[in-house]
């Protein structure tokens, strides 16, 4: 094959300089390779112009510079999910490809808040040889919105329910969120849905248990064993809920294999990490982070969605762990050692007796209800005489302090800032039952009591560590305390 194209192609050369008035099989002389000068360059047509098979051996011709390939191919390689074979599934699936299909806003803007995540997502799917088609699960759960809140407290792009988040190790406190962190929900998804797997031996009741909880799934394979009748998903009894969230993971799955069929395009997400993760002592404002990484802040927010507040404050027993771009990450630590740069504006105030919020806020130029939402007060709470708040350090009252004061709190005001139920649903044992609010449009889920907690971890390969060097490591930044 090779010869026959390079035969061609001599042939083409040998006719554009003319040395031939009438070639044809009978009197054309034997081609002869010949210079060809820039003068007058002759129009060789492109090898797919000819028309021609090319040899699947011939190796493709890369530079150096070639670009990465793209994450979709990588995701489409790796699909593994069986067909469901029932056809009320079949008709779901339709209904739910037709659902997206209507909506390519809505596709457009959840796939281009995955280019943050999805590299990462699909390299630890596919380091646990599990179908890449779990990549695509935040795709139901949330939209890839890492803010997304149910009204039950469920909350990143795998919504963790406070119960099981705490299970997996997944620390929350005033400062910091778990359950929203991108990097430690995954691993804990992952682990979870692996053991559910292992559990169940079938991905579509391990999906479906992460959906409704296994204790569900428990019960329901035993009613049928009972009965001697099938167990698979689509003889299961199961919820409307978990019945369509398999068909709209394999509808986001029709839709990833041919978005063109469906009116659809995709963004394209080159296959290469997109953040590294800084582990560093320094404490410093989610605003200067964000212009240390060359970030808008929602977009710094966005990749760390776990802070809670405008001041990252690390605890003394751990590291606090940032993510940014992997082409910004030198220049990071770099500029956070860089003396003339301000890294904190944060400082507390303790309220006097008597003393308002709204006050308080007005000597530093806010209104009382941005004072409250950066301190988590909800906005029908008051703050009892001697509670301390986070305020800007820079201010107009002519009492203040010189500089920052290093005692930060710890935890919020007792009793006085917004804090979660008391009792958590837990879909251990019967399903929590959650509707999502009007942030994101598809239904956050419950997920069962896994048996075992699970370390929050950075993956190894994209971790750097301020003041120890630019050395691979793989610690927790927000273990479980």
């Amino acid at each position: 094959m090779l010869t026959r194209i390079l035969g061609l192609l001599t042939l083409l050369c040998w006719m554009g300089l003319g040395w031939a008035q009438d070639p044809s099989p009978s009197s054309a002389p034997s081609p002869t390779p010949a210079l060809i000068t820039g003068e007058e360059t002759p129009q060789i047509p492109a090898l797919n112009d000819l028309d021609l098979p090319l040899d699947p051996e011939l190796p493709s011709q890369a530079s150096d510079q070639a670009p990465p390939g793209d994450v979709w191919d990588r995701i489409r390689s790796g699909f593994a999910l069986p067909d469901l074979t029932d056809e009320r599934d079949d008709r779901l699936i339709a209904k739910h490809i037709a659902w997206f299909a209507a909506r390519p806003d809505y596709v457009e803007r959840t796939l281009n808040r995955s280019r943050m995540y999805l590299y990462f997502i699909v390299d630890e799917v596919q380091r646990r040889g599990m179908p890449t088609e779990i990549a695509l699960l935040p795709v139901v759960e949330s939209a890839y919105n890492p803010h997304a809140l149910s009204r039950s407290q469920a909350s990143g792009i795998w919504q963790f329910i406070p119960s099981t988040a705490r299970l997996f190790g997944l620390h929350k406190d005033w400062w910091y969120d778990g359950q929203k962190d991108v990097v430690a929900t995954t691993y804990s998804a992952l682990d979870y849905l692996q053991r559910l797997y292992d559990e169940f031996h079938s991905w579509d009741l391990a999906l479906a248990a992460y959906n409704c909880g296994e204790g569900k799934i428990r019960r329901e394979i035993a009613y049928n064993r009972a009965r001697q009748l099938p167990i698979d998903f689509g003889h299961l009894n199961l919820s409307d809920e978990t019945r369509n969230y398999i068909p709209r993971l394999l509808a986001a799955k029709a839709i990833v294999l041919s978005p063109e069929h469906y009116g659809l395009i995709l963004p394209p997400i080159p296959d290469e990490p997109y953040f590294s993760a800084i582990t560093t002592h320094k404490r410093l404002d989610t605003k200067v982070a964000a212009q240390l990484a060359g970030l808008s802040e929602e977009d710094f927010l966005m990749l760390n969605p776990g802070f809670n507040r405008p001041l990252i404050q690390l605890d003394s027993s751990r590291n606090t762990t940032i993510l940014v771009p992997v082409s910004a990450a030198n220049s990071f630590i770099a500029r956070l050692d860089d003396p003339d740069i301000t890294l904190v504006s944060w400082q507390t105030r303790q309220l006097q007796r008597g003393e308002a919020i709204d006050h308080v806020a007005h000597e530093y130029g806010m209104s009382g209800e941005e004072l409250k939402r950066i301190n988590g007060i909800a906005s029908n709470r008051r703050i009892a005489s001697g509670g301390v708040i986070l305020v800007p350090f820079s201010r107009t009252a002519e009492n203040a302090p010189s500089a920052p004061s290093s005692d930060l709190p710890a935890s919020p005001p007792e009793a006085e800032l917004s804090t979660l139920p008391t009792k958590h649903p837990s879909a251990h044992g019967r399903r929590a039952r959650r509707k999502p609010n009007r942030a994101h449009a598809l239904p956050g889920k419950g997920h069962s009591k896994p048996a075992r907690g699970s370390p929050a971890r950075t993956h190894p390969a994209l971790h750097k560590t301020h003041g120890q060097g630019l050395h691979p490591t793989s610690p927790s930044p927000h273990p479980s305390p």
